[in-house]
């Protein structure tokens, strides 16, 4: 099995944690992440936290240039280290103060099913995209002009009338419930033939959709918890 770093989702993007070791093999071990769900990161904005560890100009900017050719961009370097705070300032990446600010702003973690997911306590509000490569559990609404993009399920405890895609790396496990649903932009596995109509009559209830036989099935979601 390879070593998979761990990740957890903000407003601003994705932050991925370093763990211990040289230089190379983490950055080698980040790019083979990457690569293994290009579909995902694409486009992805992301941040890393490299710990104690001292980390040079010519290293970040190495892997910012690695990143960039995967369509992936780095915004914030986090690490104790002044010299890596000091090296990240002087190439224009943010630093730990303002990606924590982001933590109080209701995002944090959480299990679904026993897999690790990401808990927005809040509602996604027009112009916010929240990117996260498992499960997303939204304690709110999701309103229109905002999206939420998993590479797992989607789990809303409000409405969804922005965007929703669930399974963006292909995964045709994963599905989306909120209590309403009343949005045209849903999508699971790259899947967007969903039956409106039905979808029309039945948006203010709670709903489960997903996917049988390439097509979005649309069921109660009270059916599926009460079982």
């Amino acid at each position: 099995m390879k070593n998979r770093l761990p990740i957890k989702g903000f407003r601003e993007g994705l932050l991925i944690s370093i763990g211990a070791g040289s230089w190379e093999k983490a950055s080698e071990t980040l790019l083979e992440q990457i690569d293994d769900k290009s579909d995902f990161f694409k486009g992805a904005k992301i941040a890393i936290d490299v710990g104690e560890r001292e980390v040079h100009a010519s290293e970040l900017g190495q892997l910012r240039d690695c990143l960039s050719e995967r369509g992936v961009s780095l915004f914030a370097v986090l690490g104790k280290s002044a010299m890596t705070q000091a090296v990240s300032e002087s190439l224009g990446f943010s630093t730990e103060k303002q990606i924590l600010k982001q933590d109080r702003n209701g995002i944090g973690t959480a299990l679904s099913g026993g897999e690790a997911a990401v808990l927005i306590r809040k509602t996604v509000r027009s112009g916010v995209s929240v990117k996260y490569p498992g499960h997303v559990i939204v304690d709110g609404d999701i309103n229109p002009g905002g999206e939420v993009l998993a590479g797992g399920s989607v789990y809303v405890w409000g409405k969804i009338r922005g965007a929703v895609q669930a399974g963006i790396d292909g995964s045709k496990e994963a599905e989306i419930c909120a209590m309403e649903i009343n949005s045209k932009n849903i999508r699971i596995a790259n899947i967007d033939n969903i039956d409106h109509y039905i979808l029309d009559k039945i948006k203010k209830s709670p709903k489960r959709i997903y996917l049988k036989n390439s097509k979005l099935i649309i069921t109660d979601w009270r059916e599926m918890r009460n079982s």
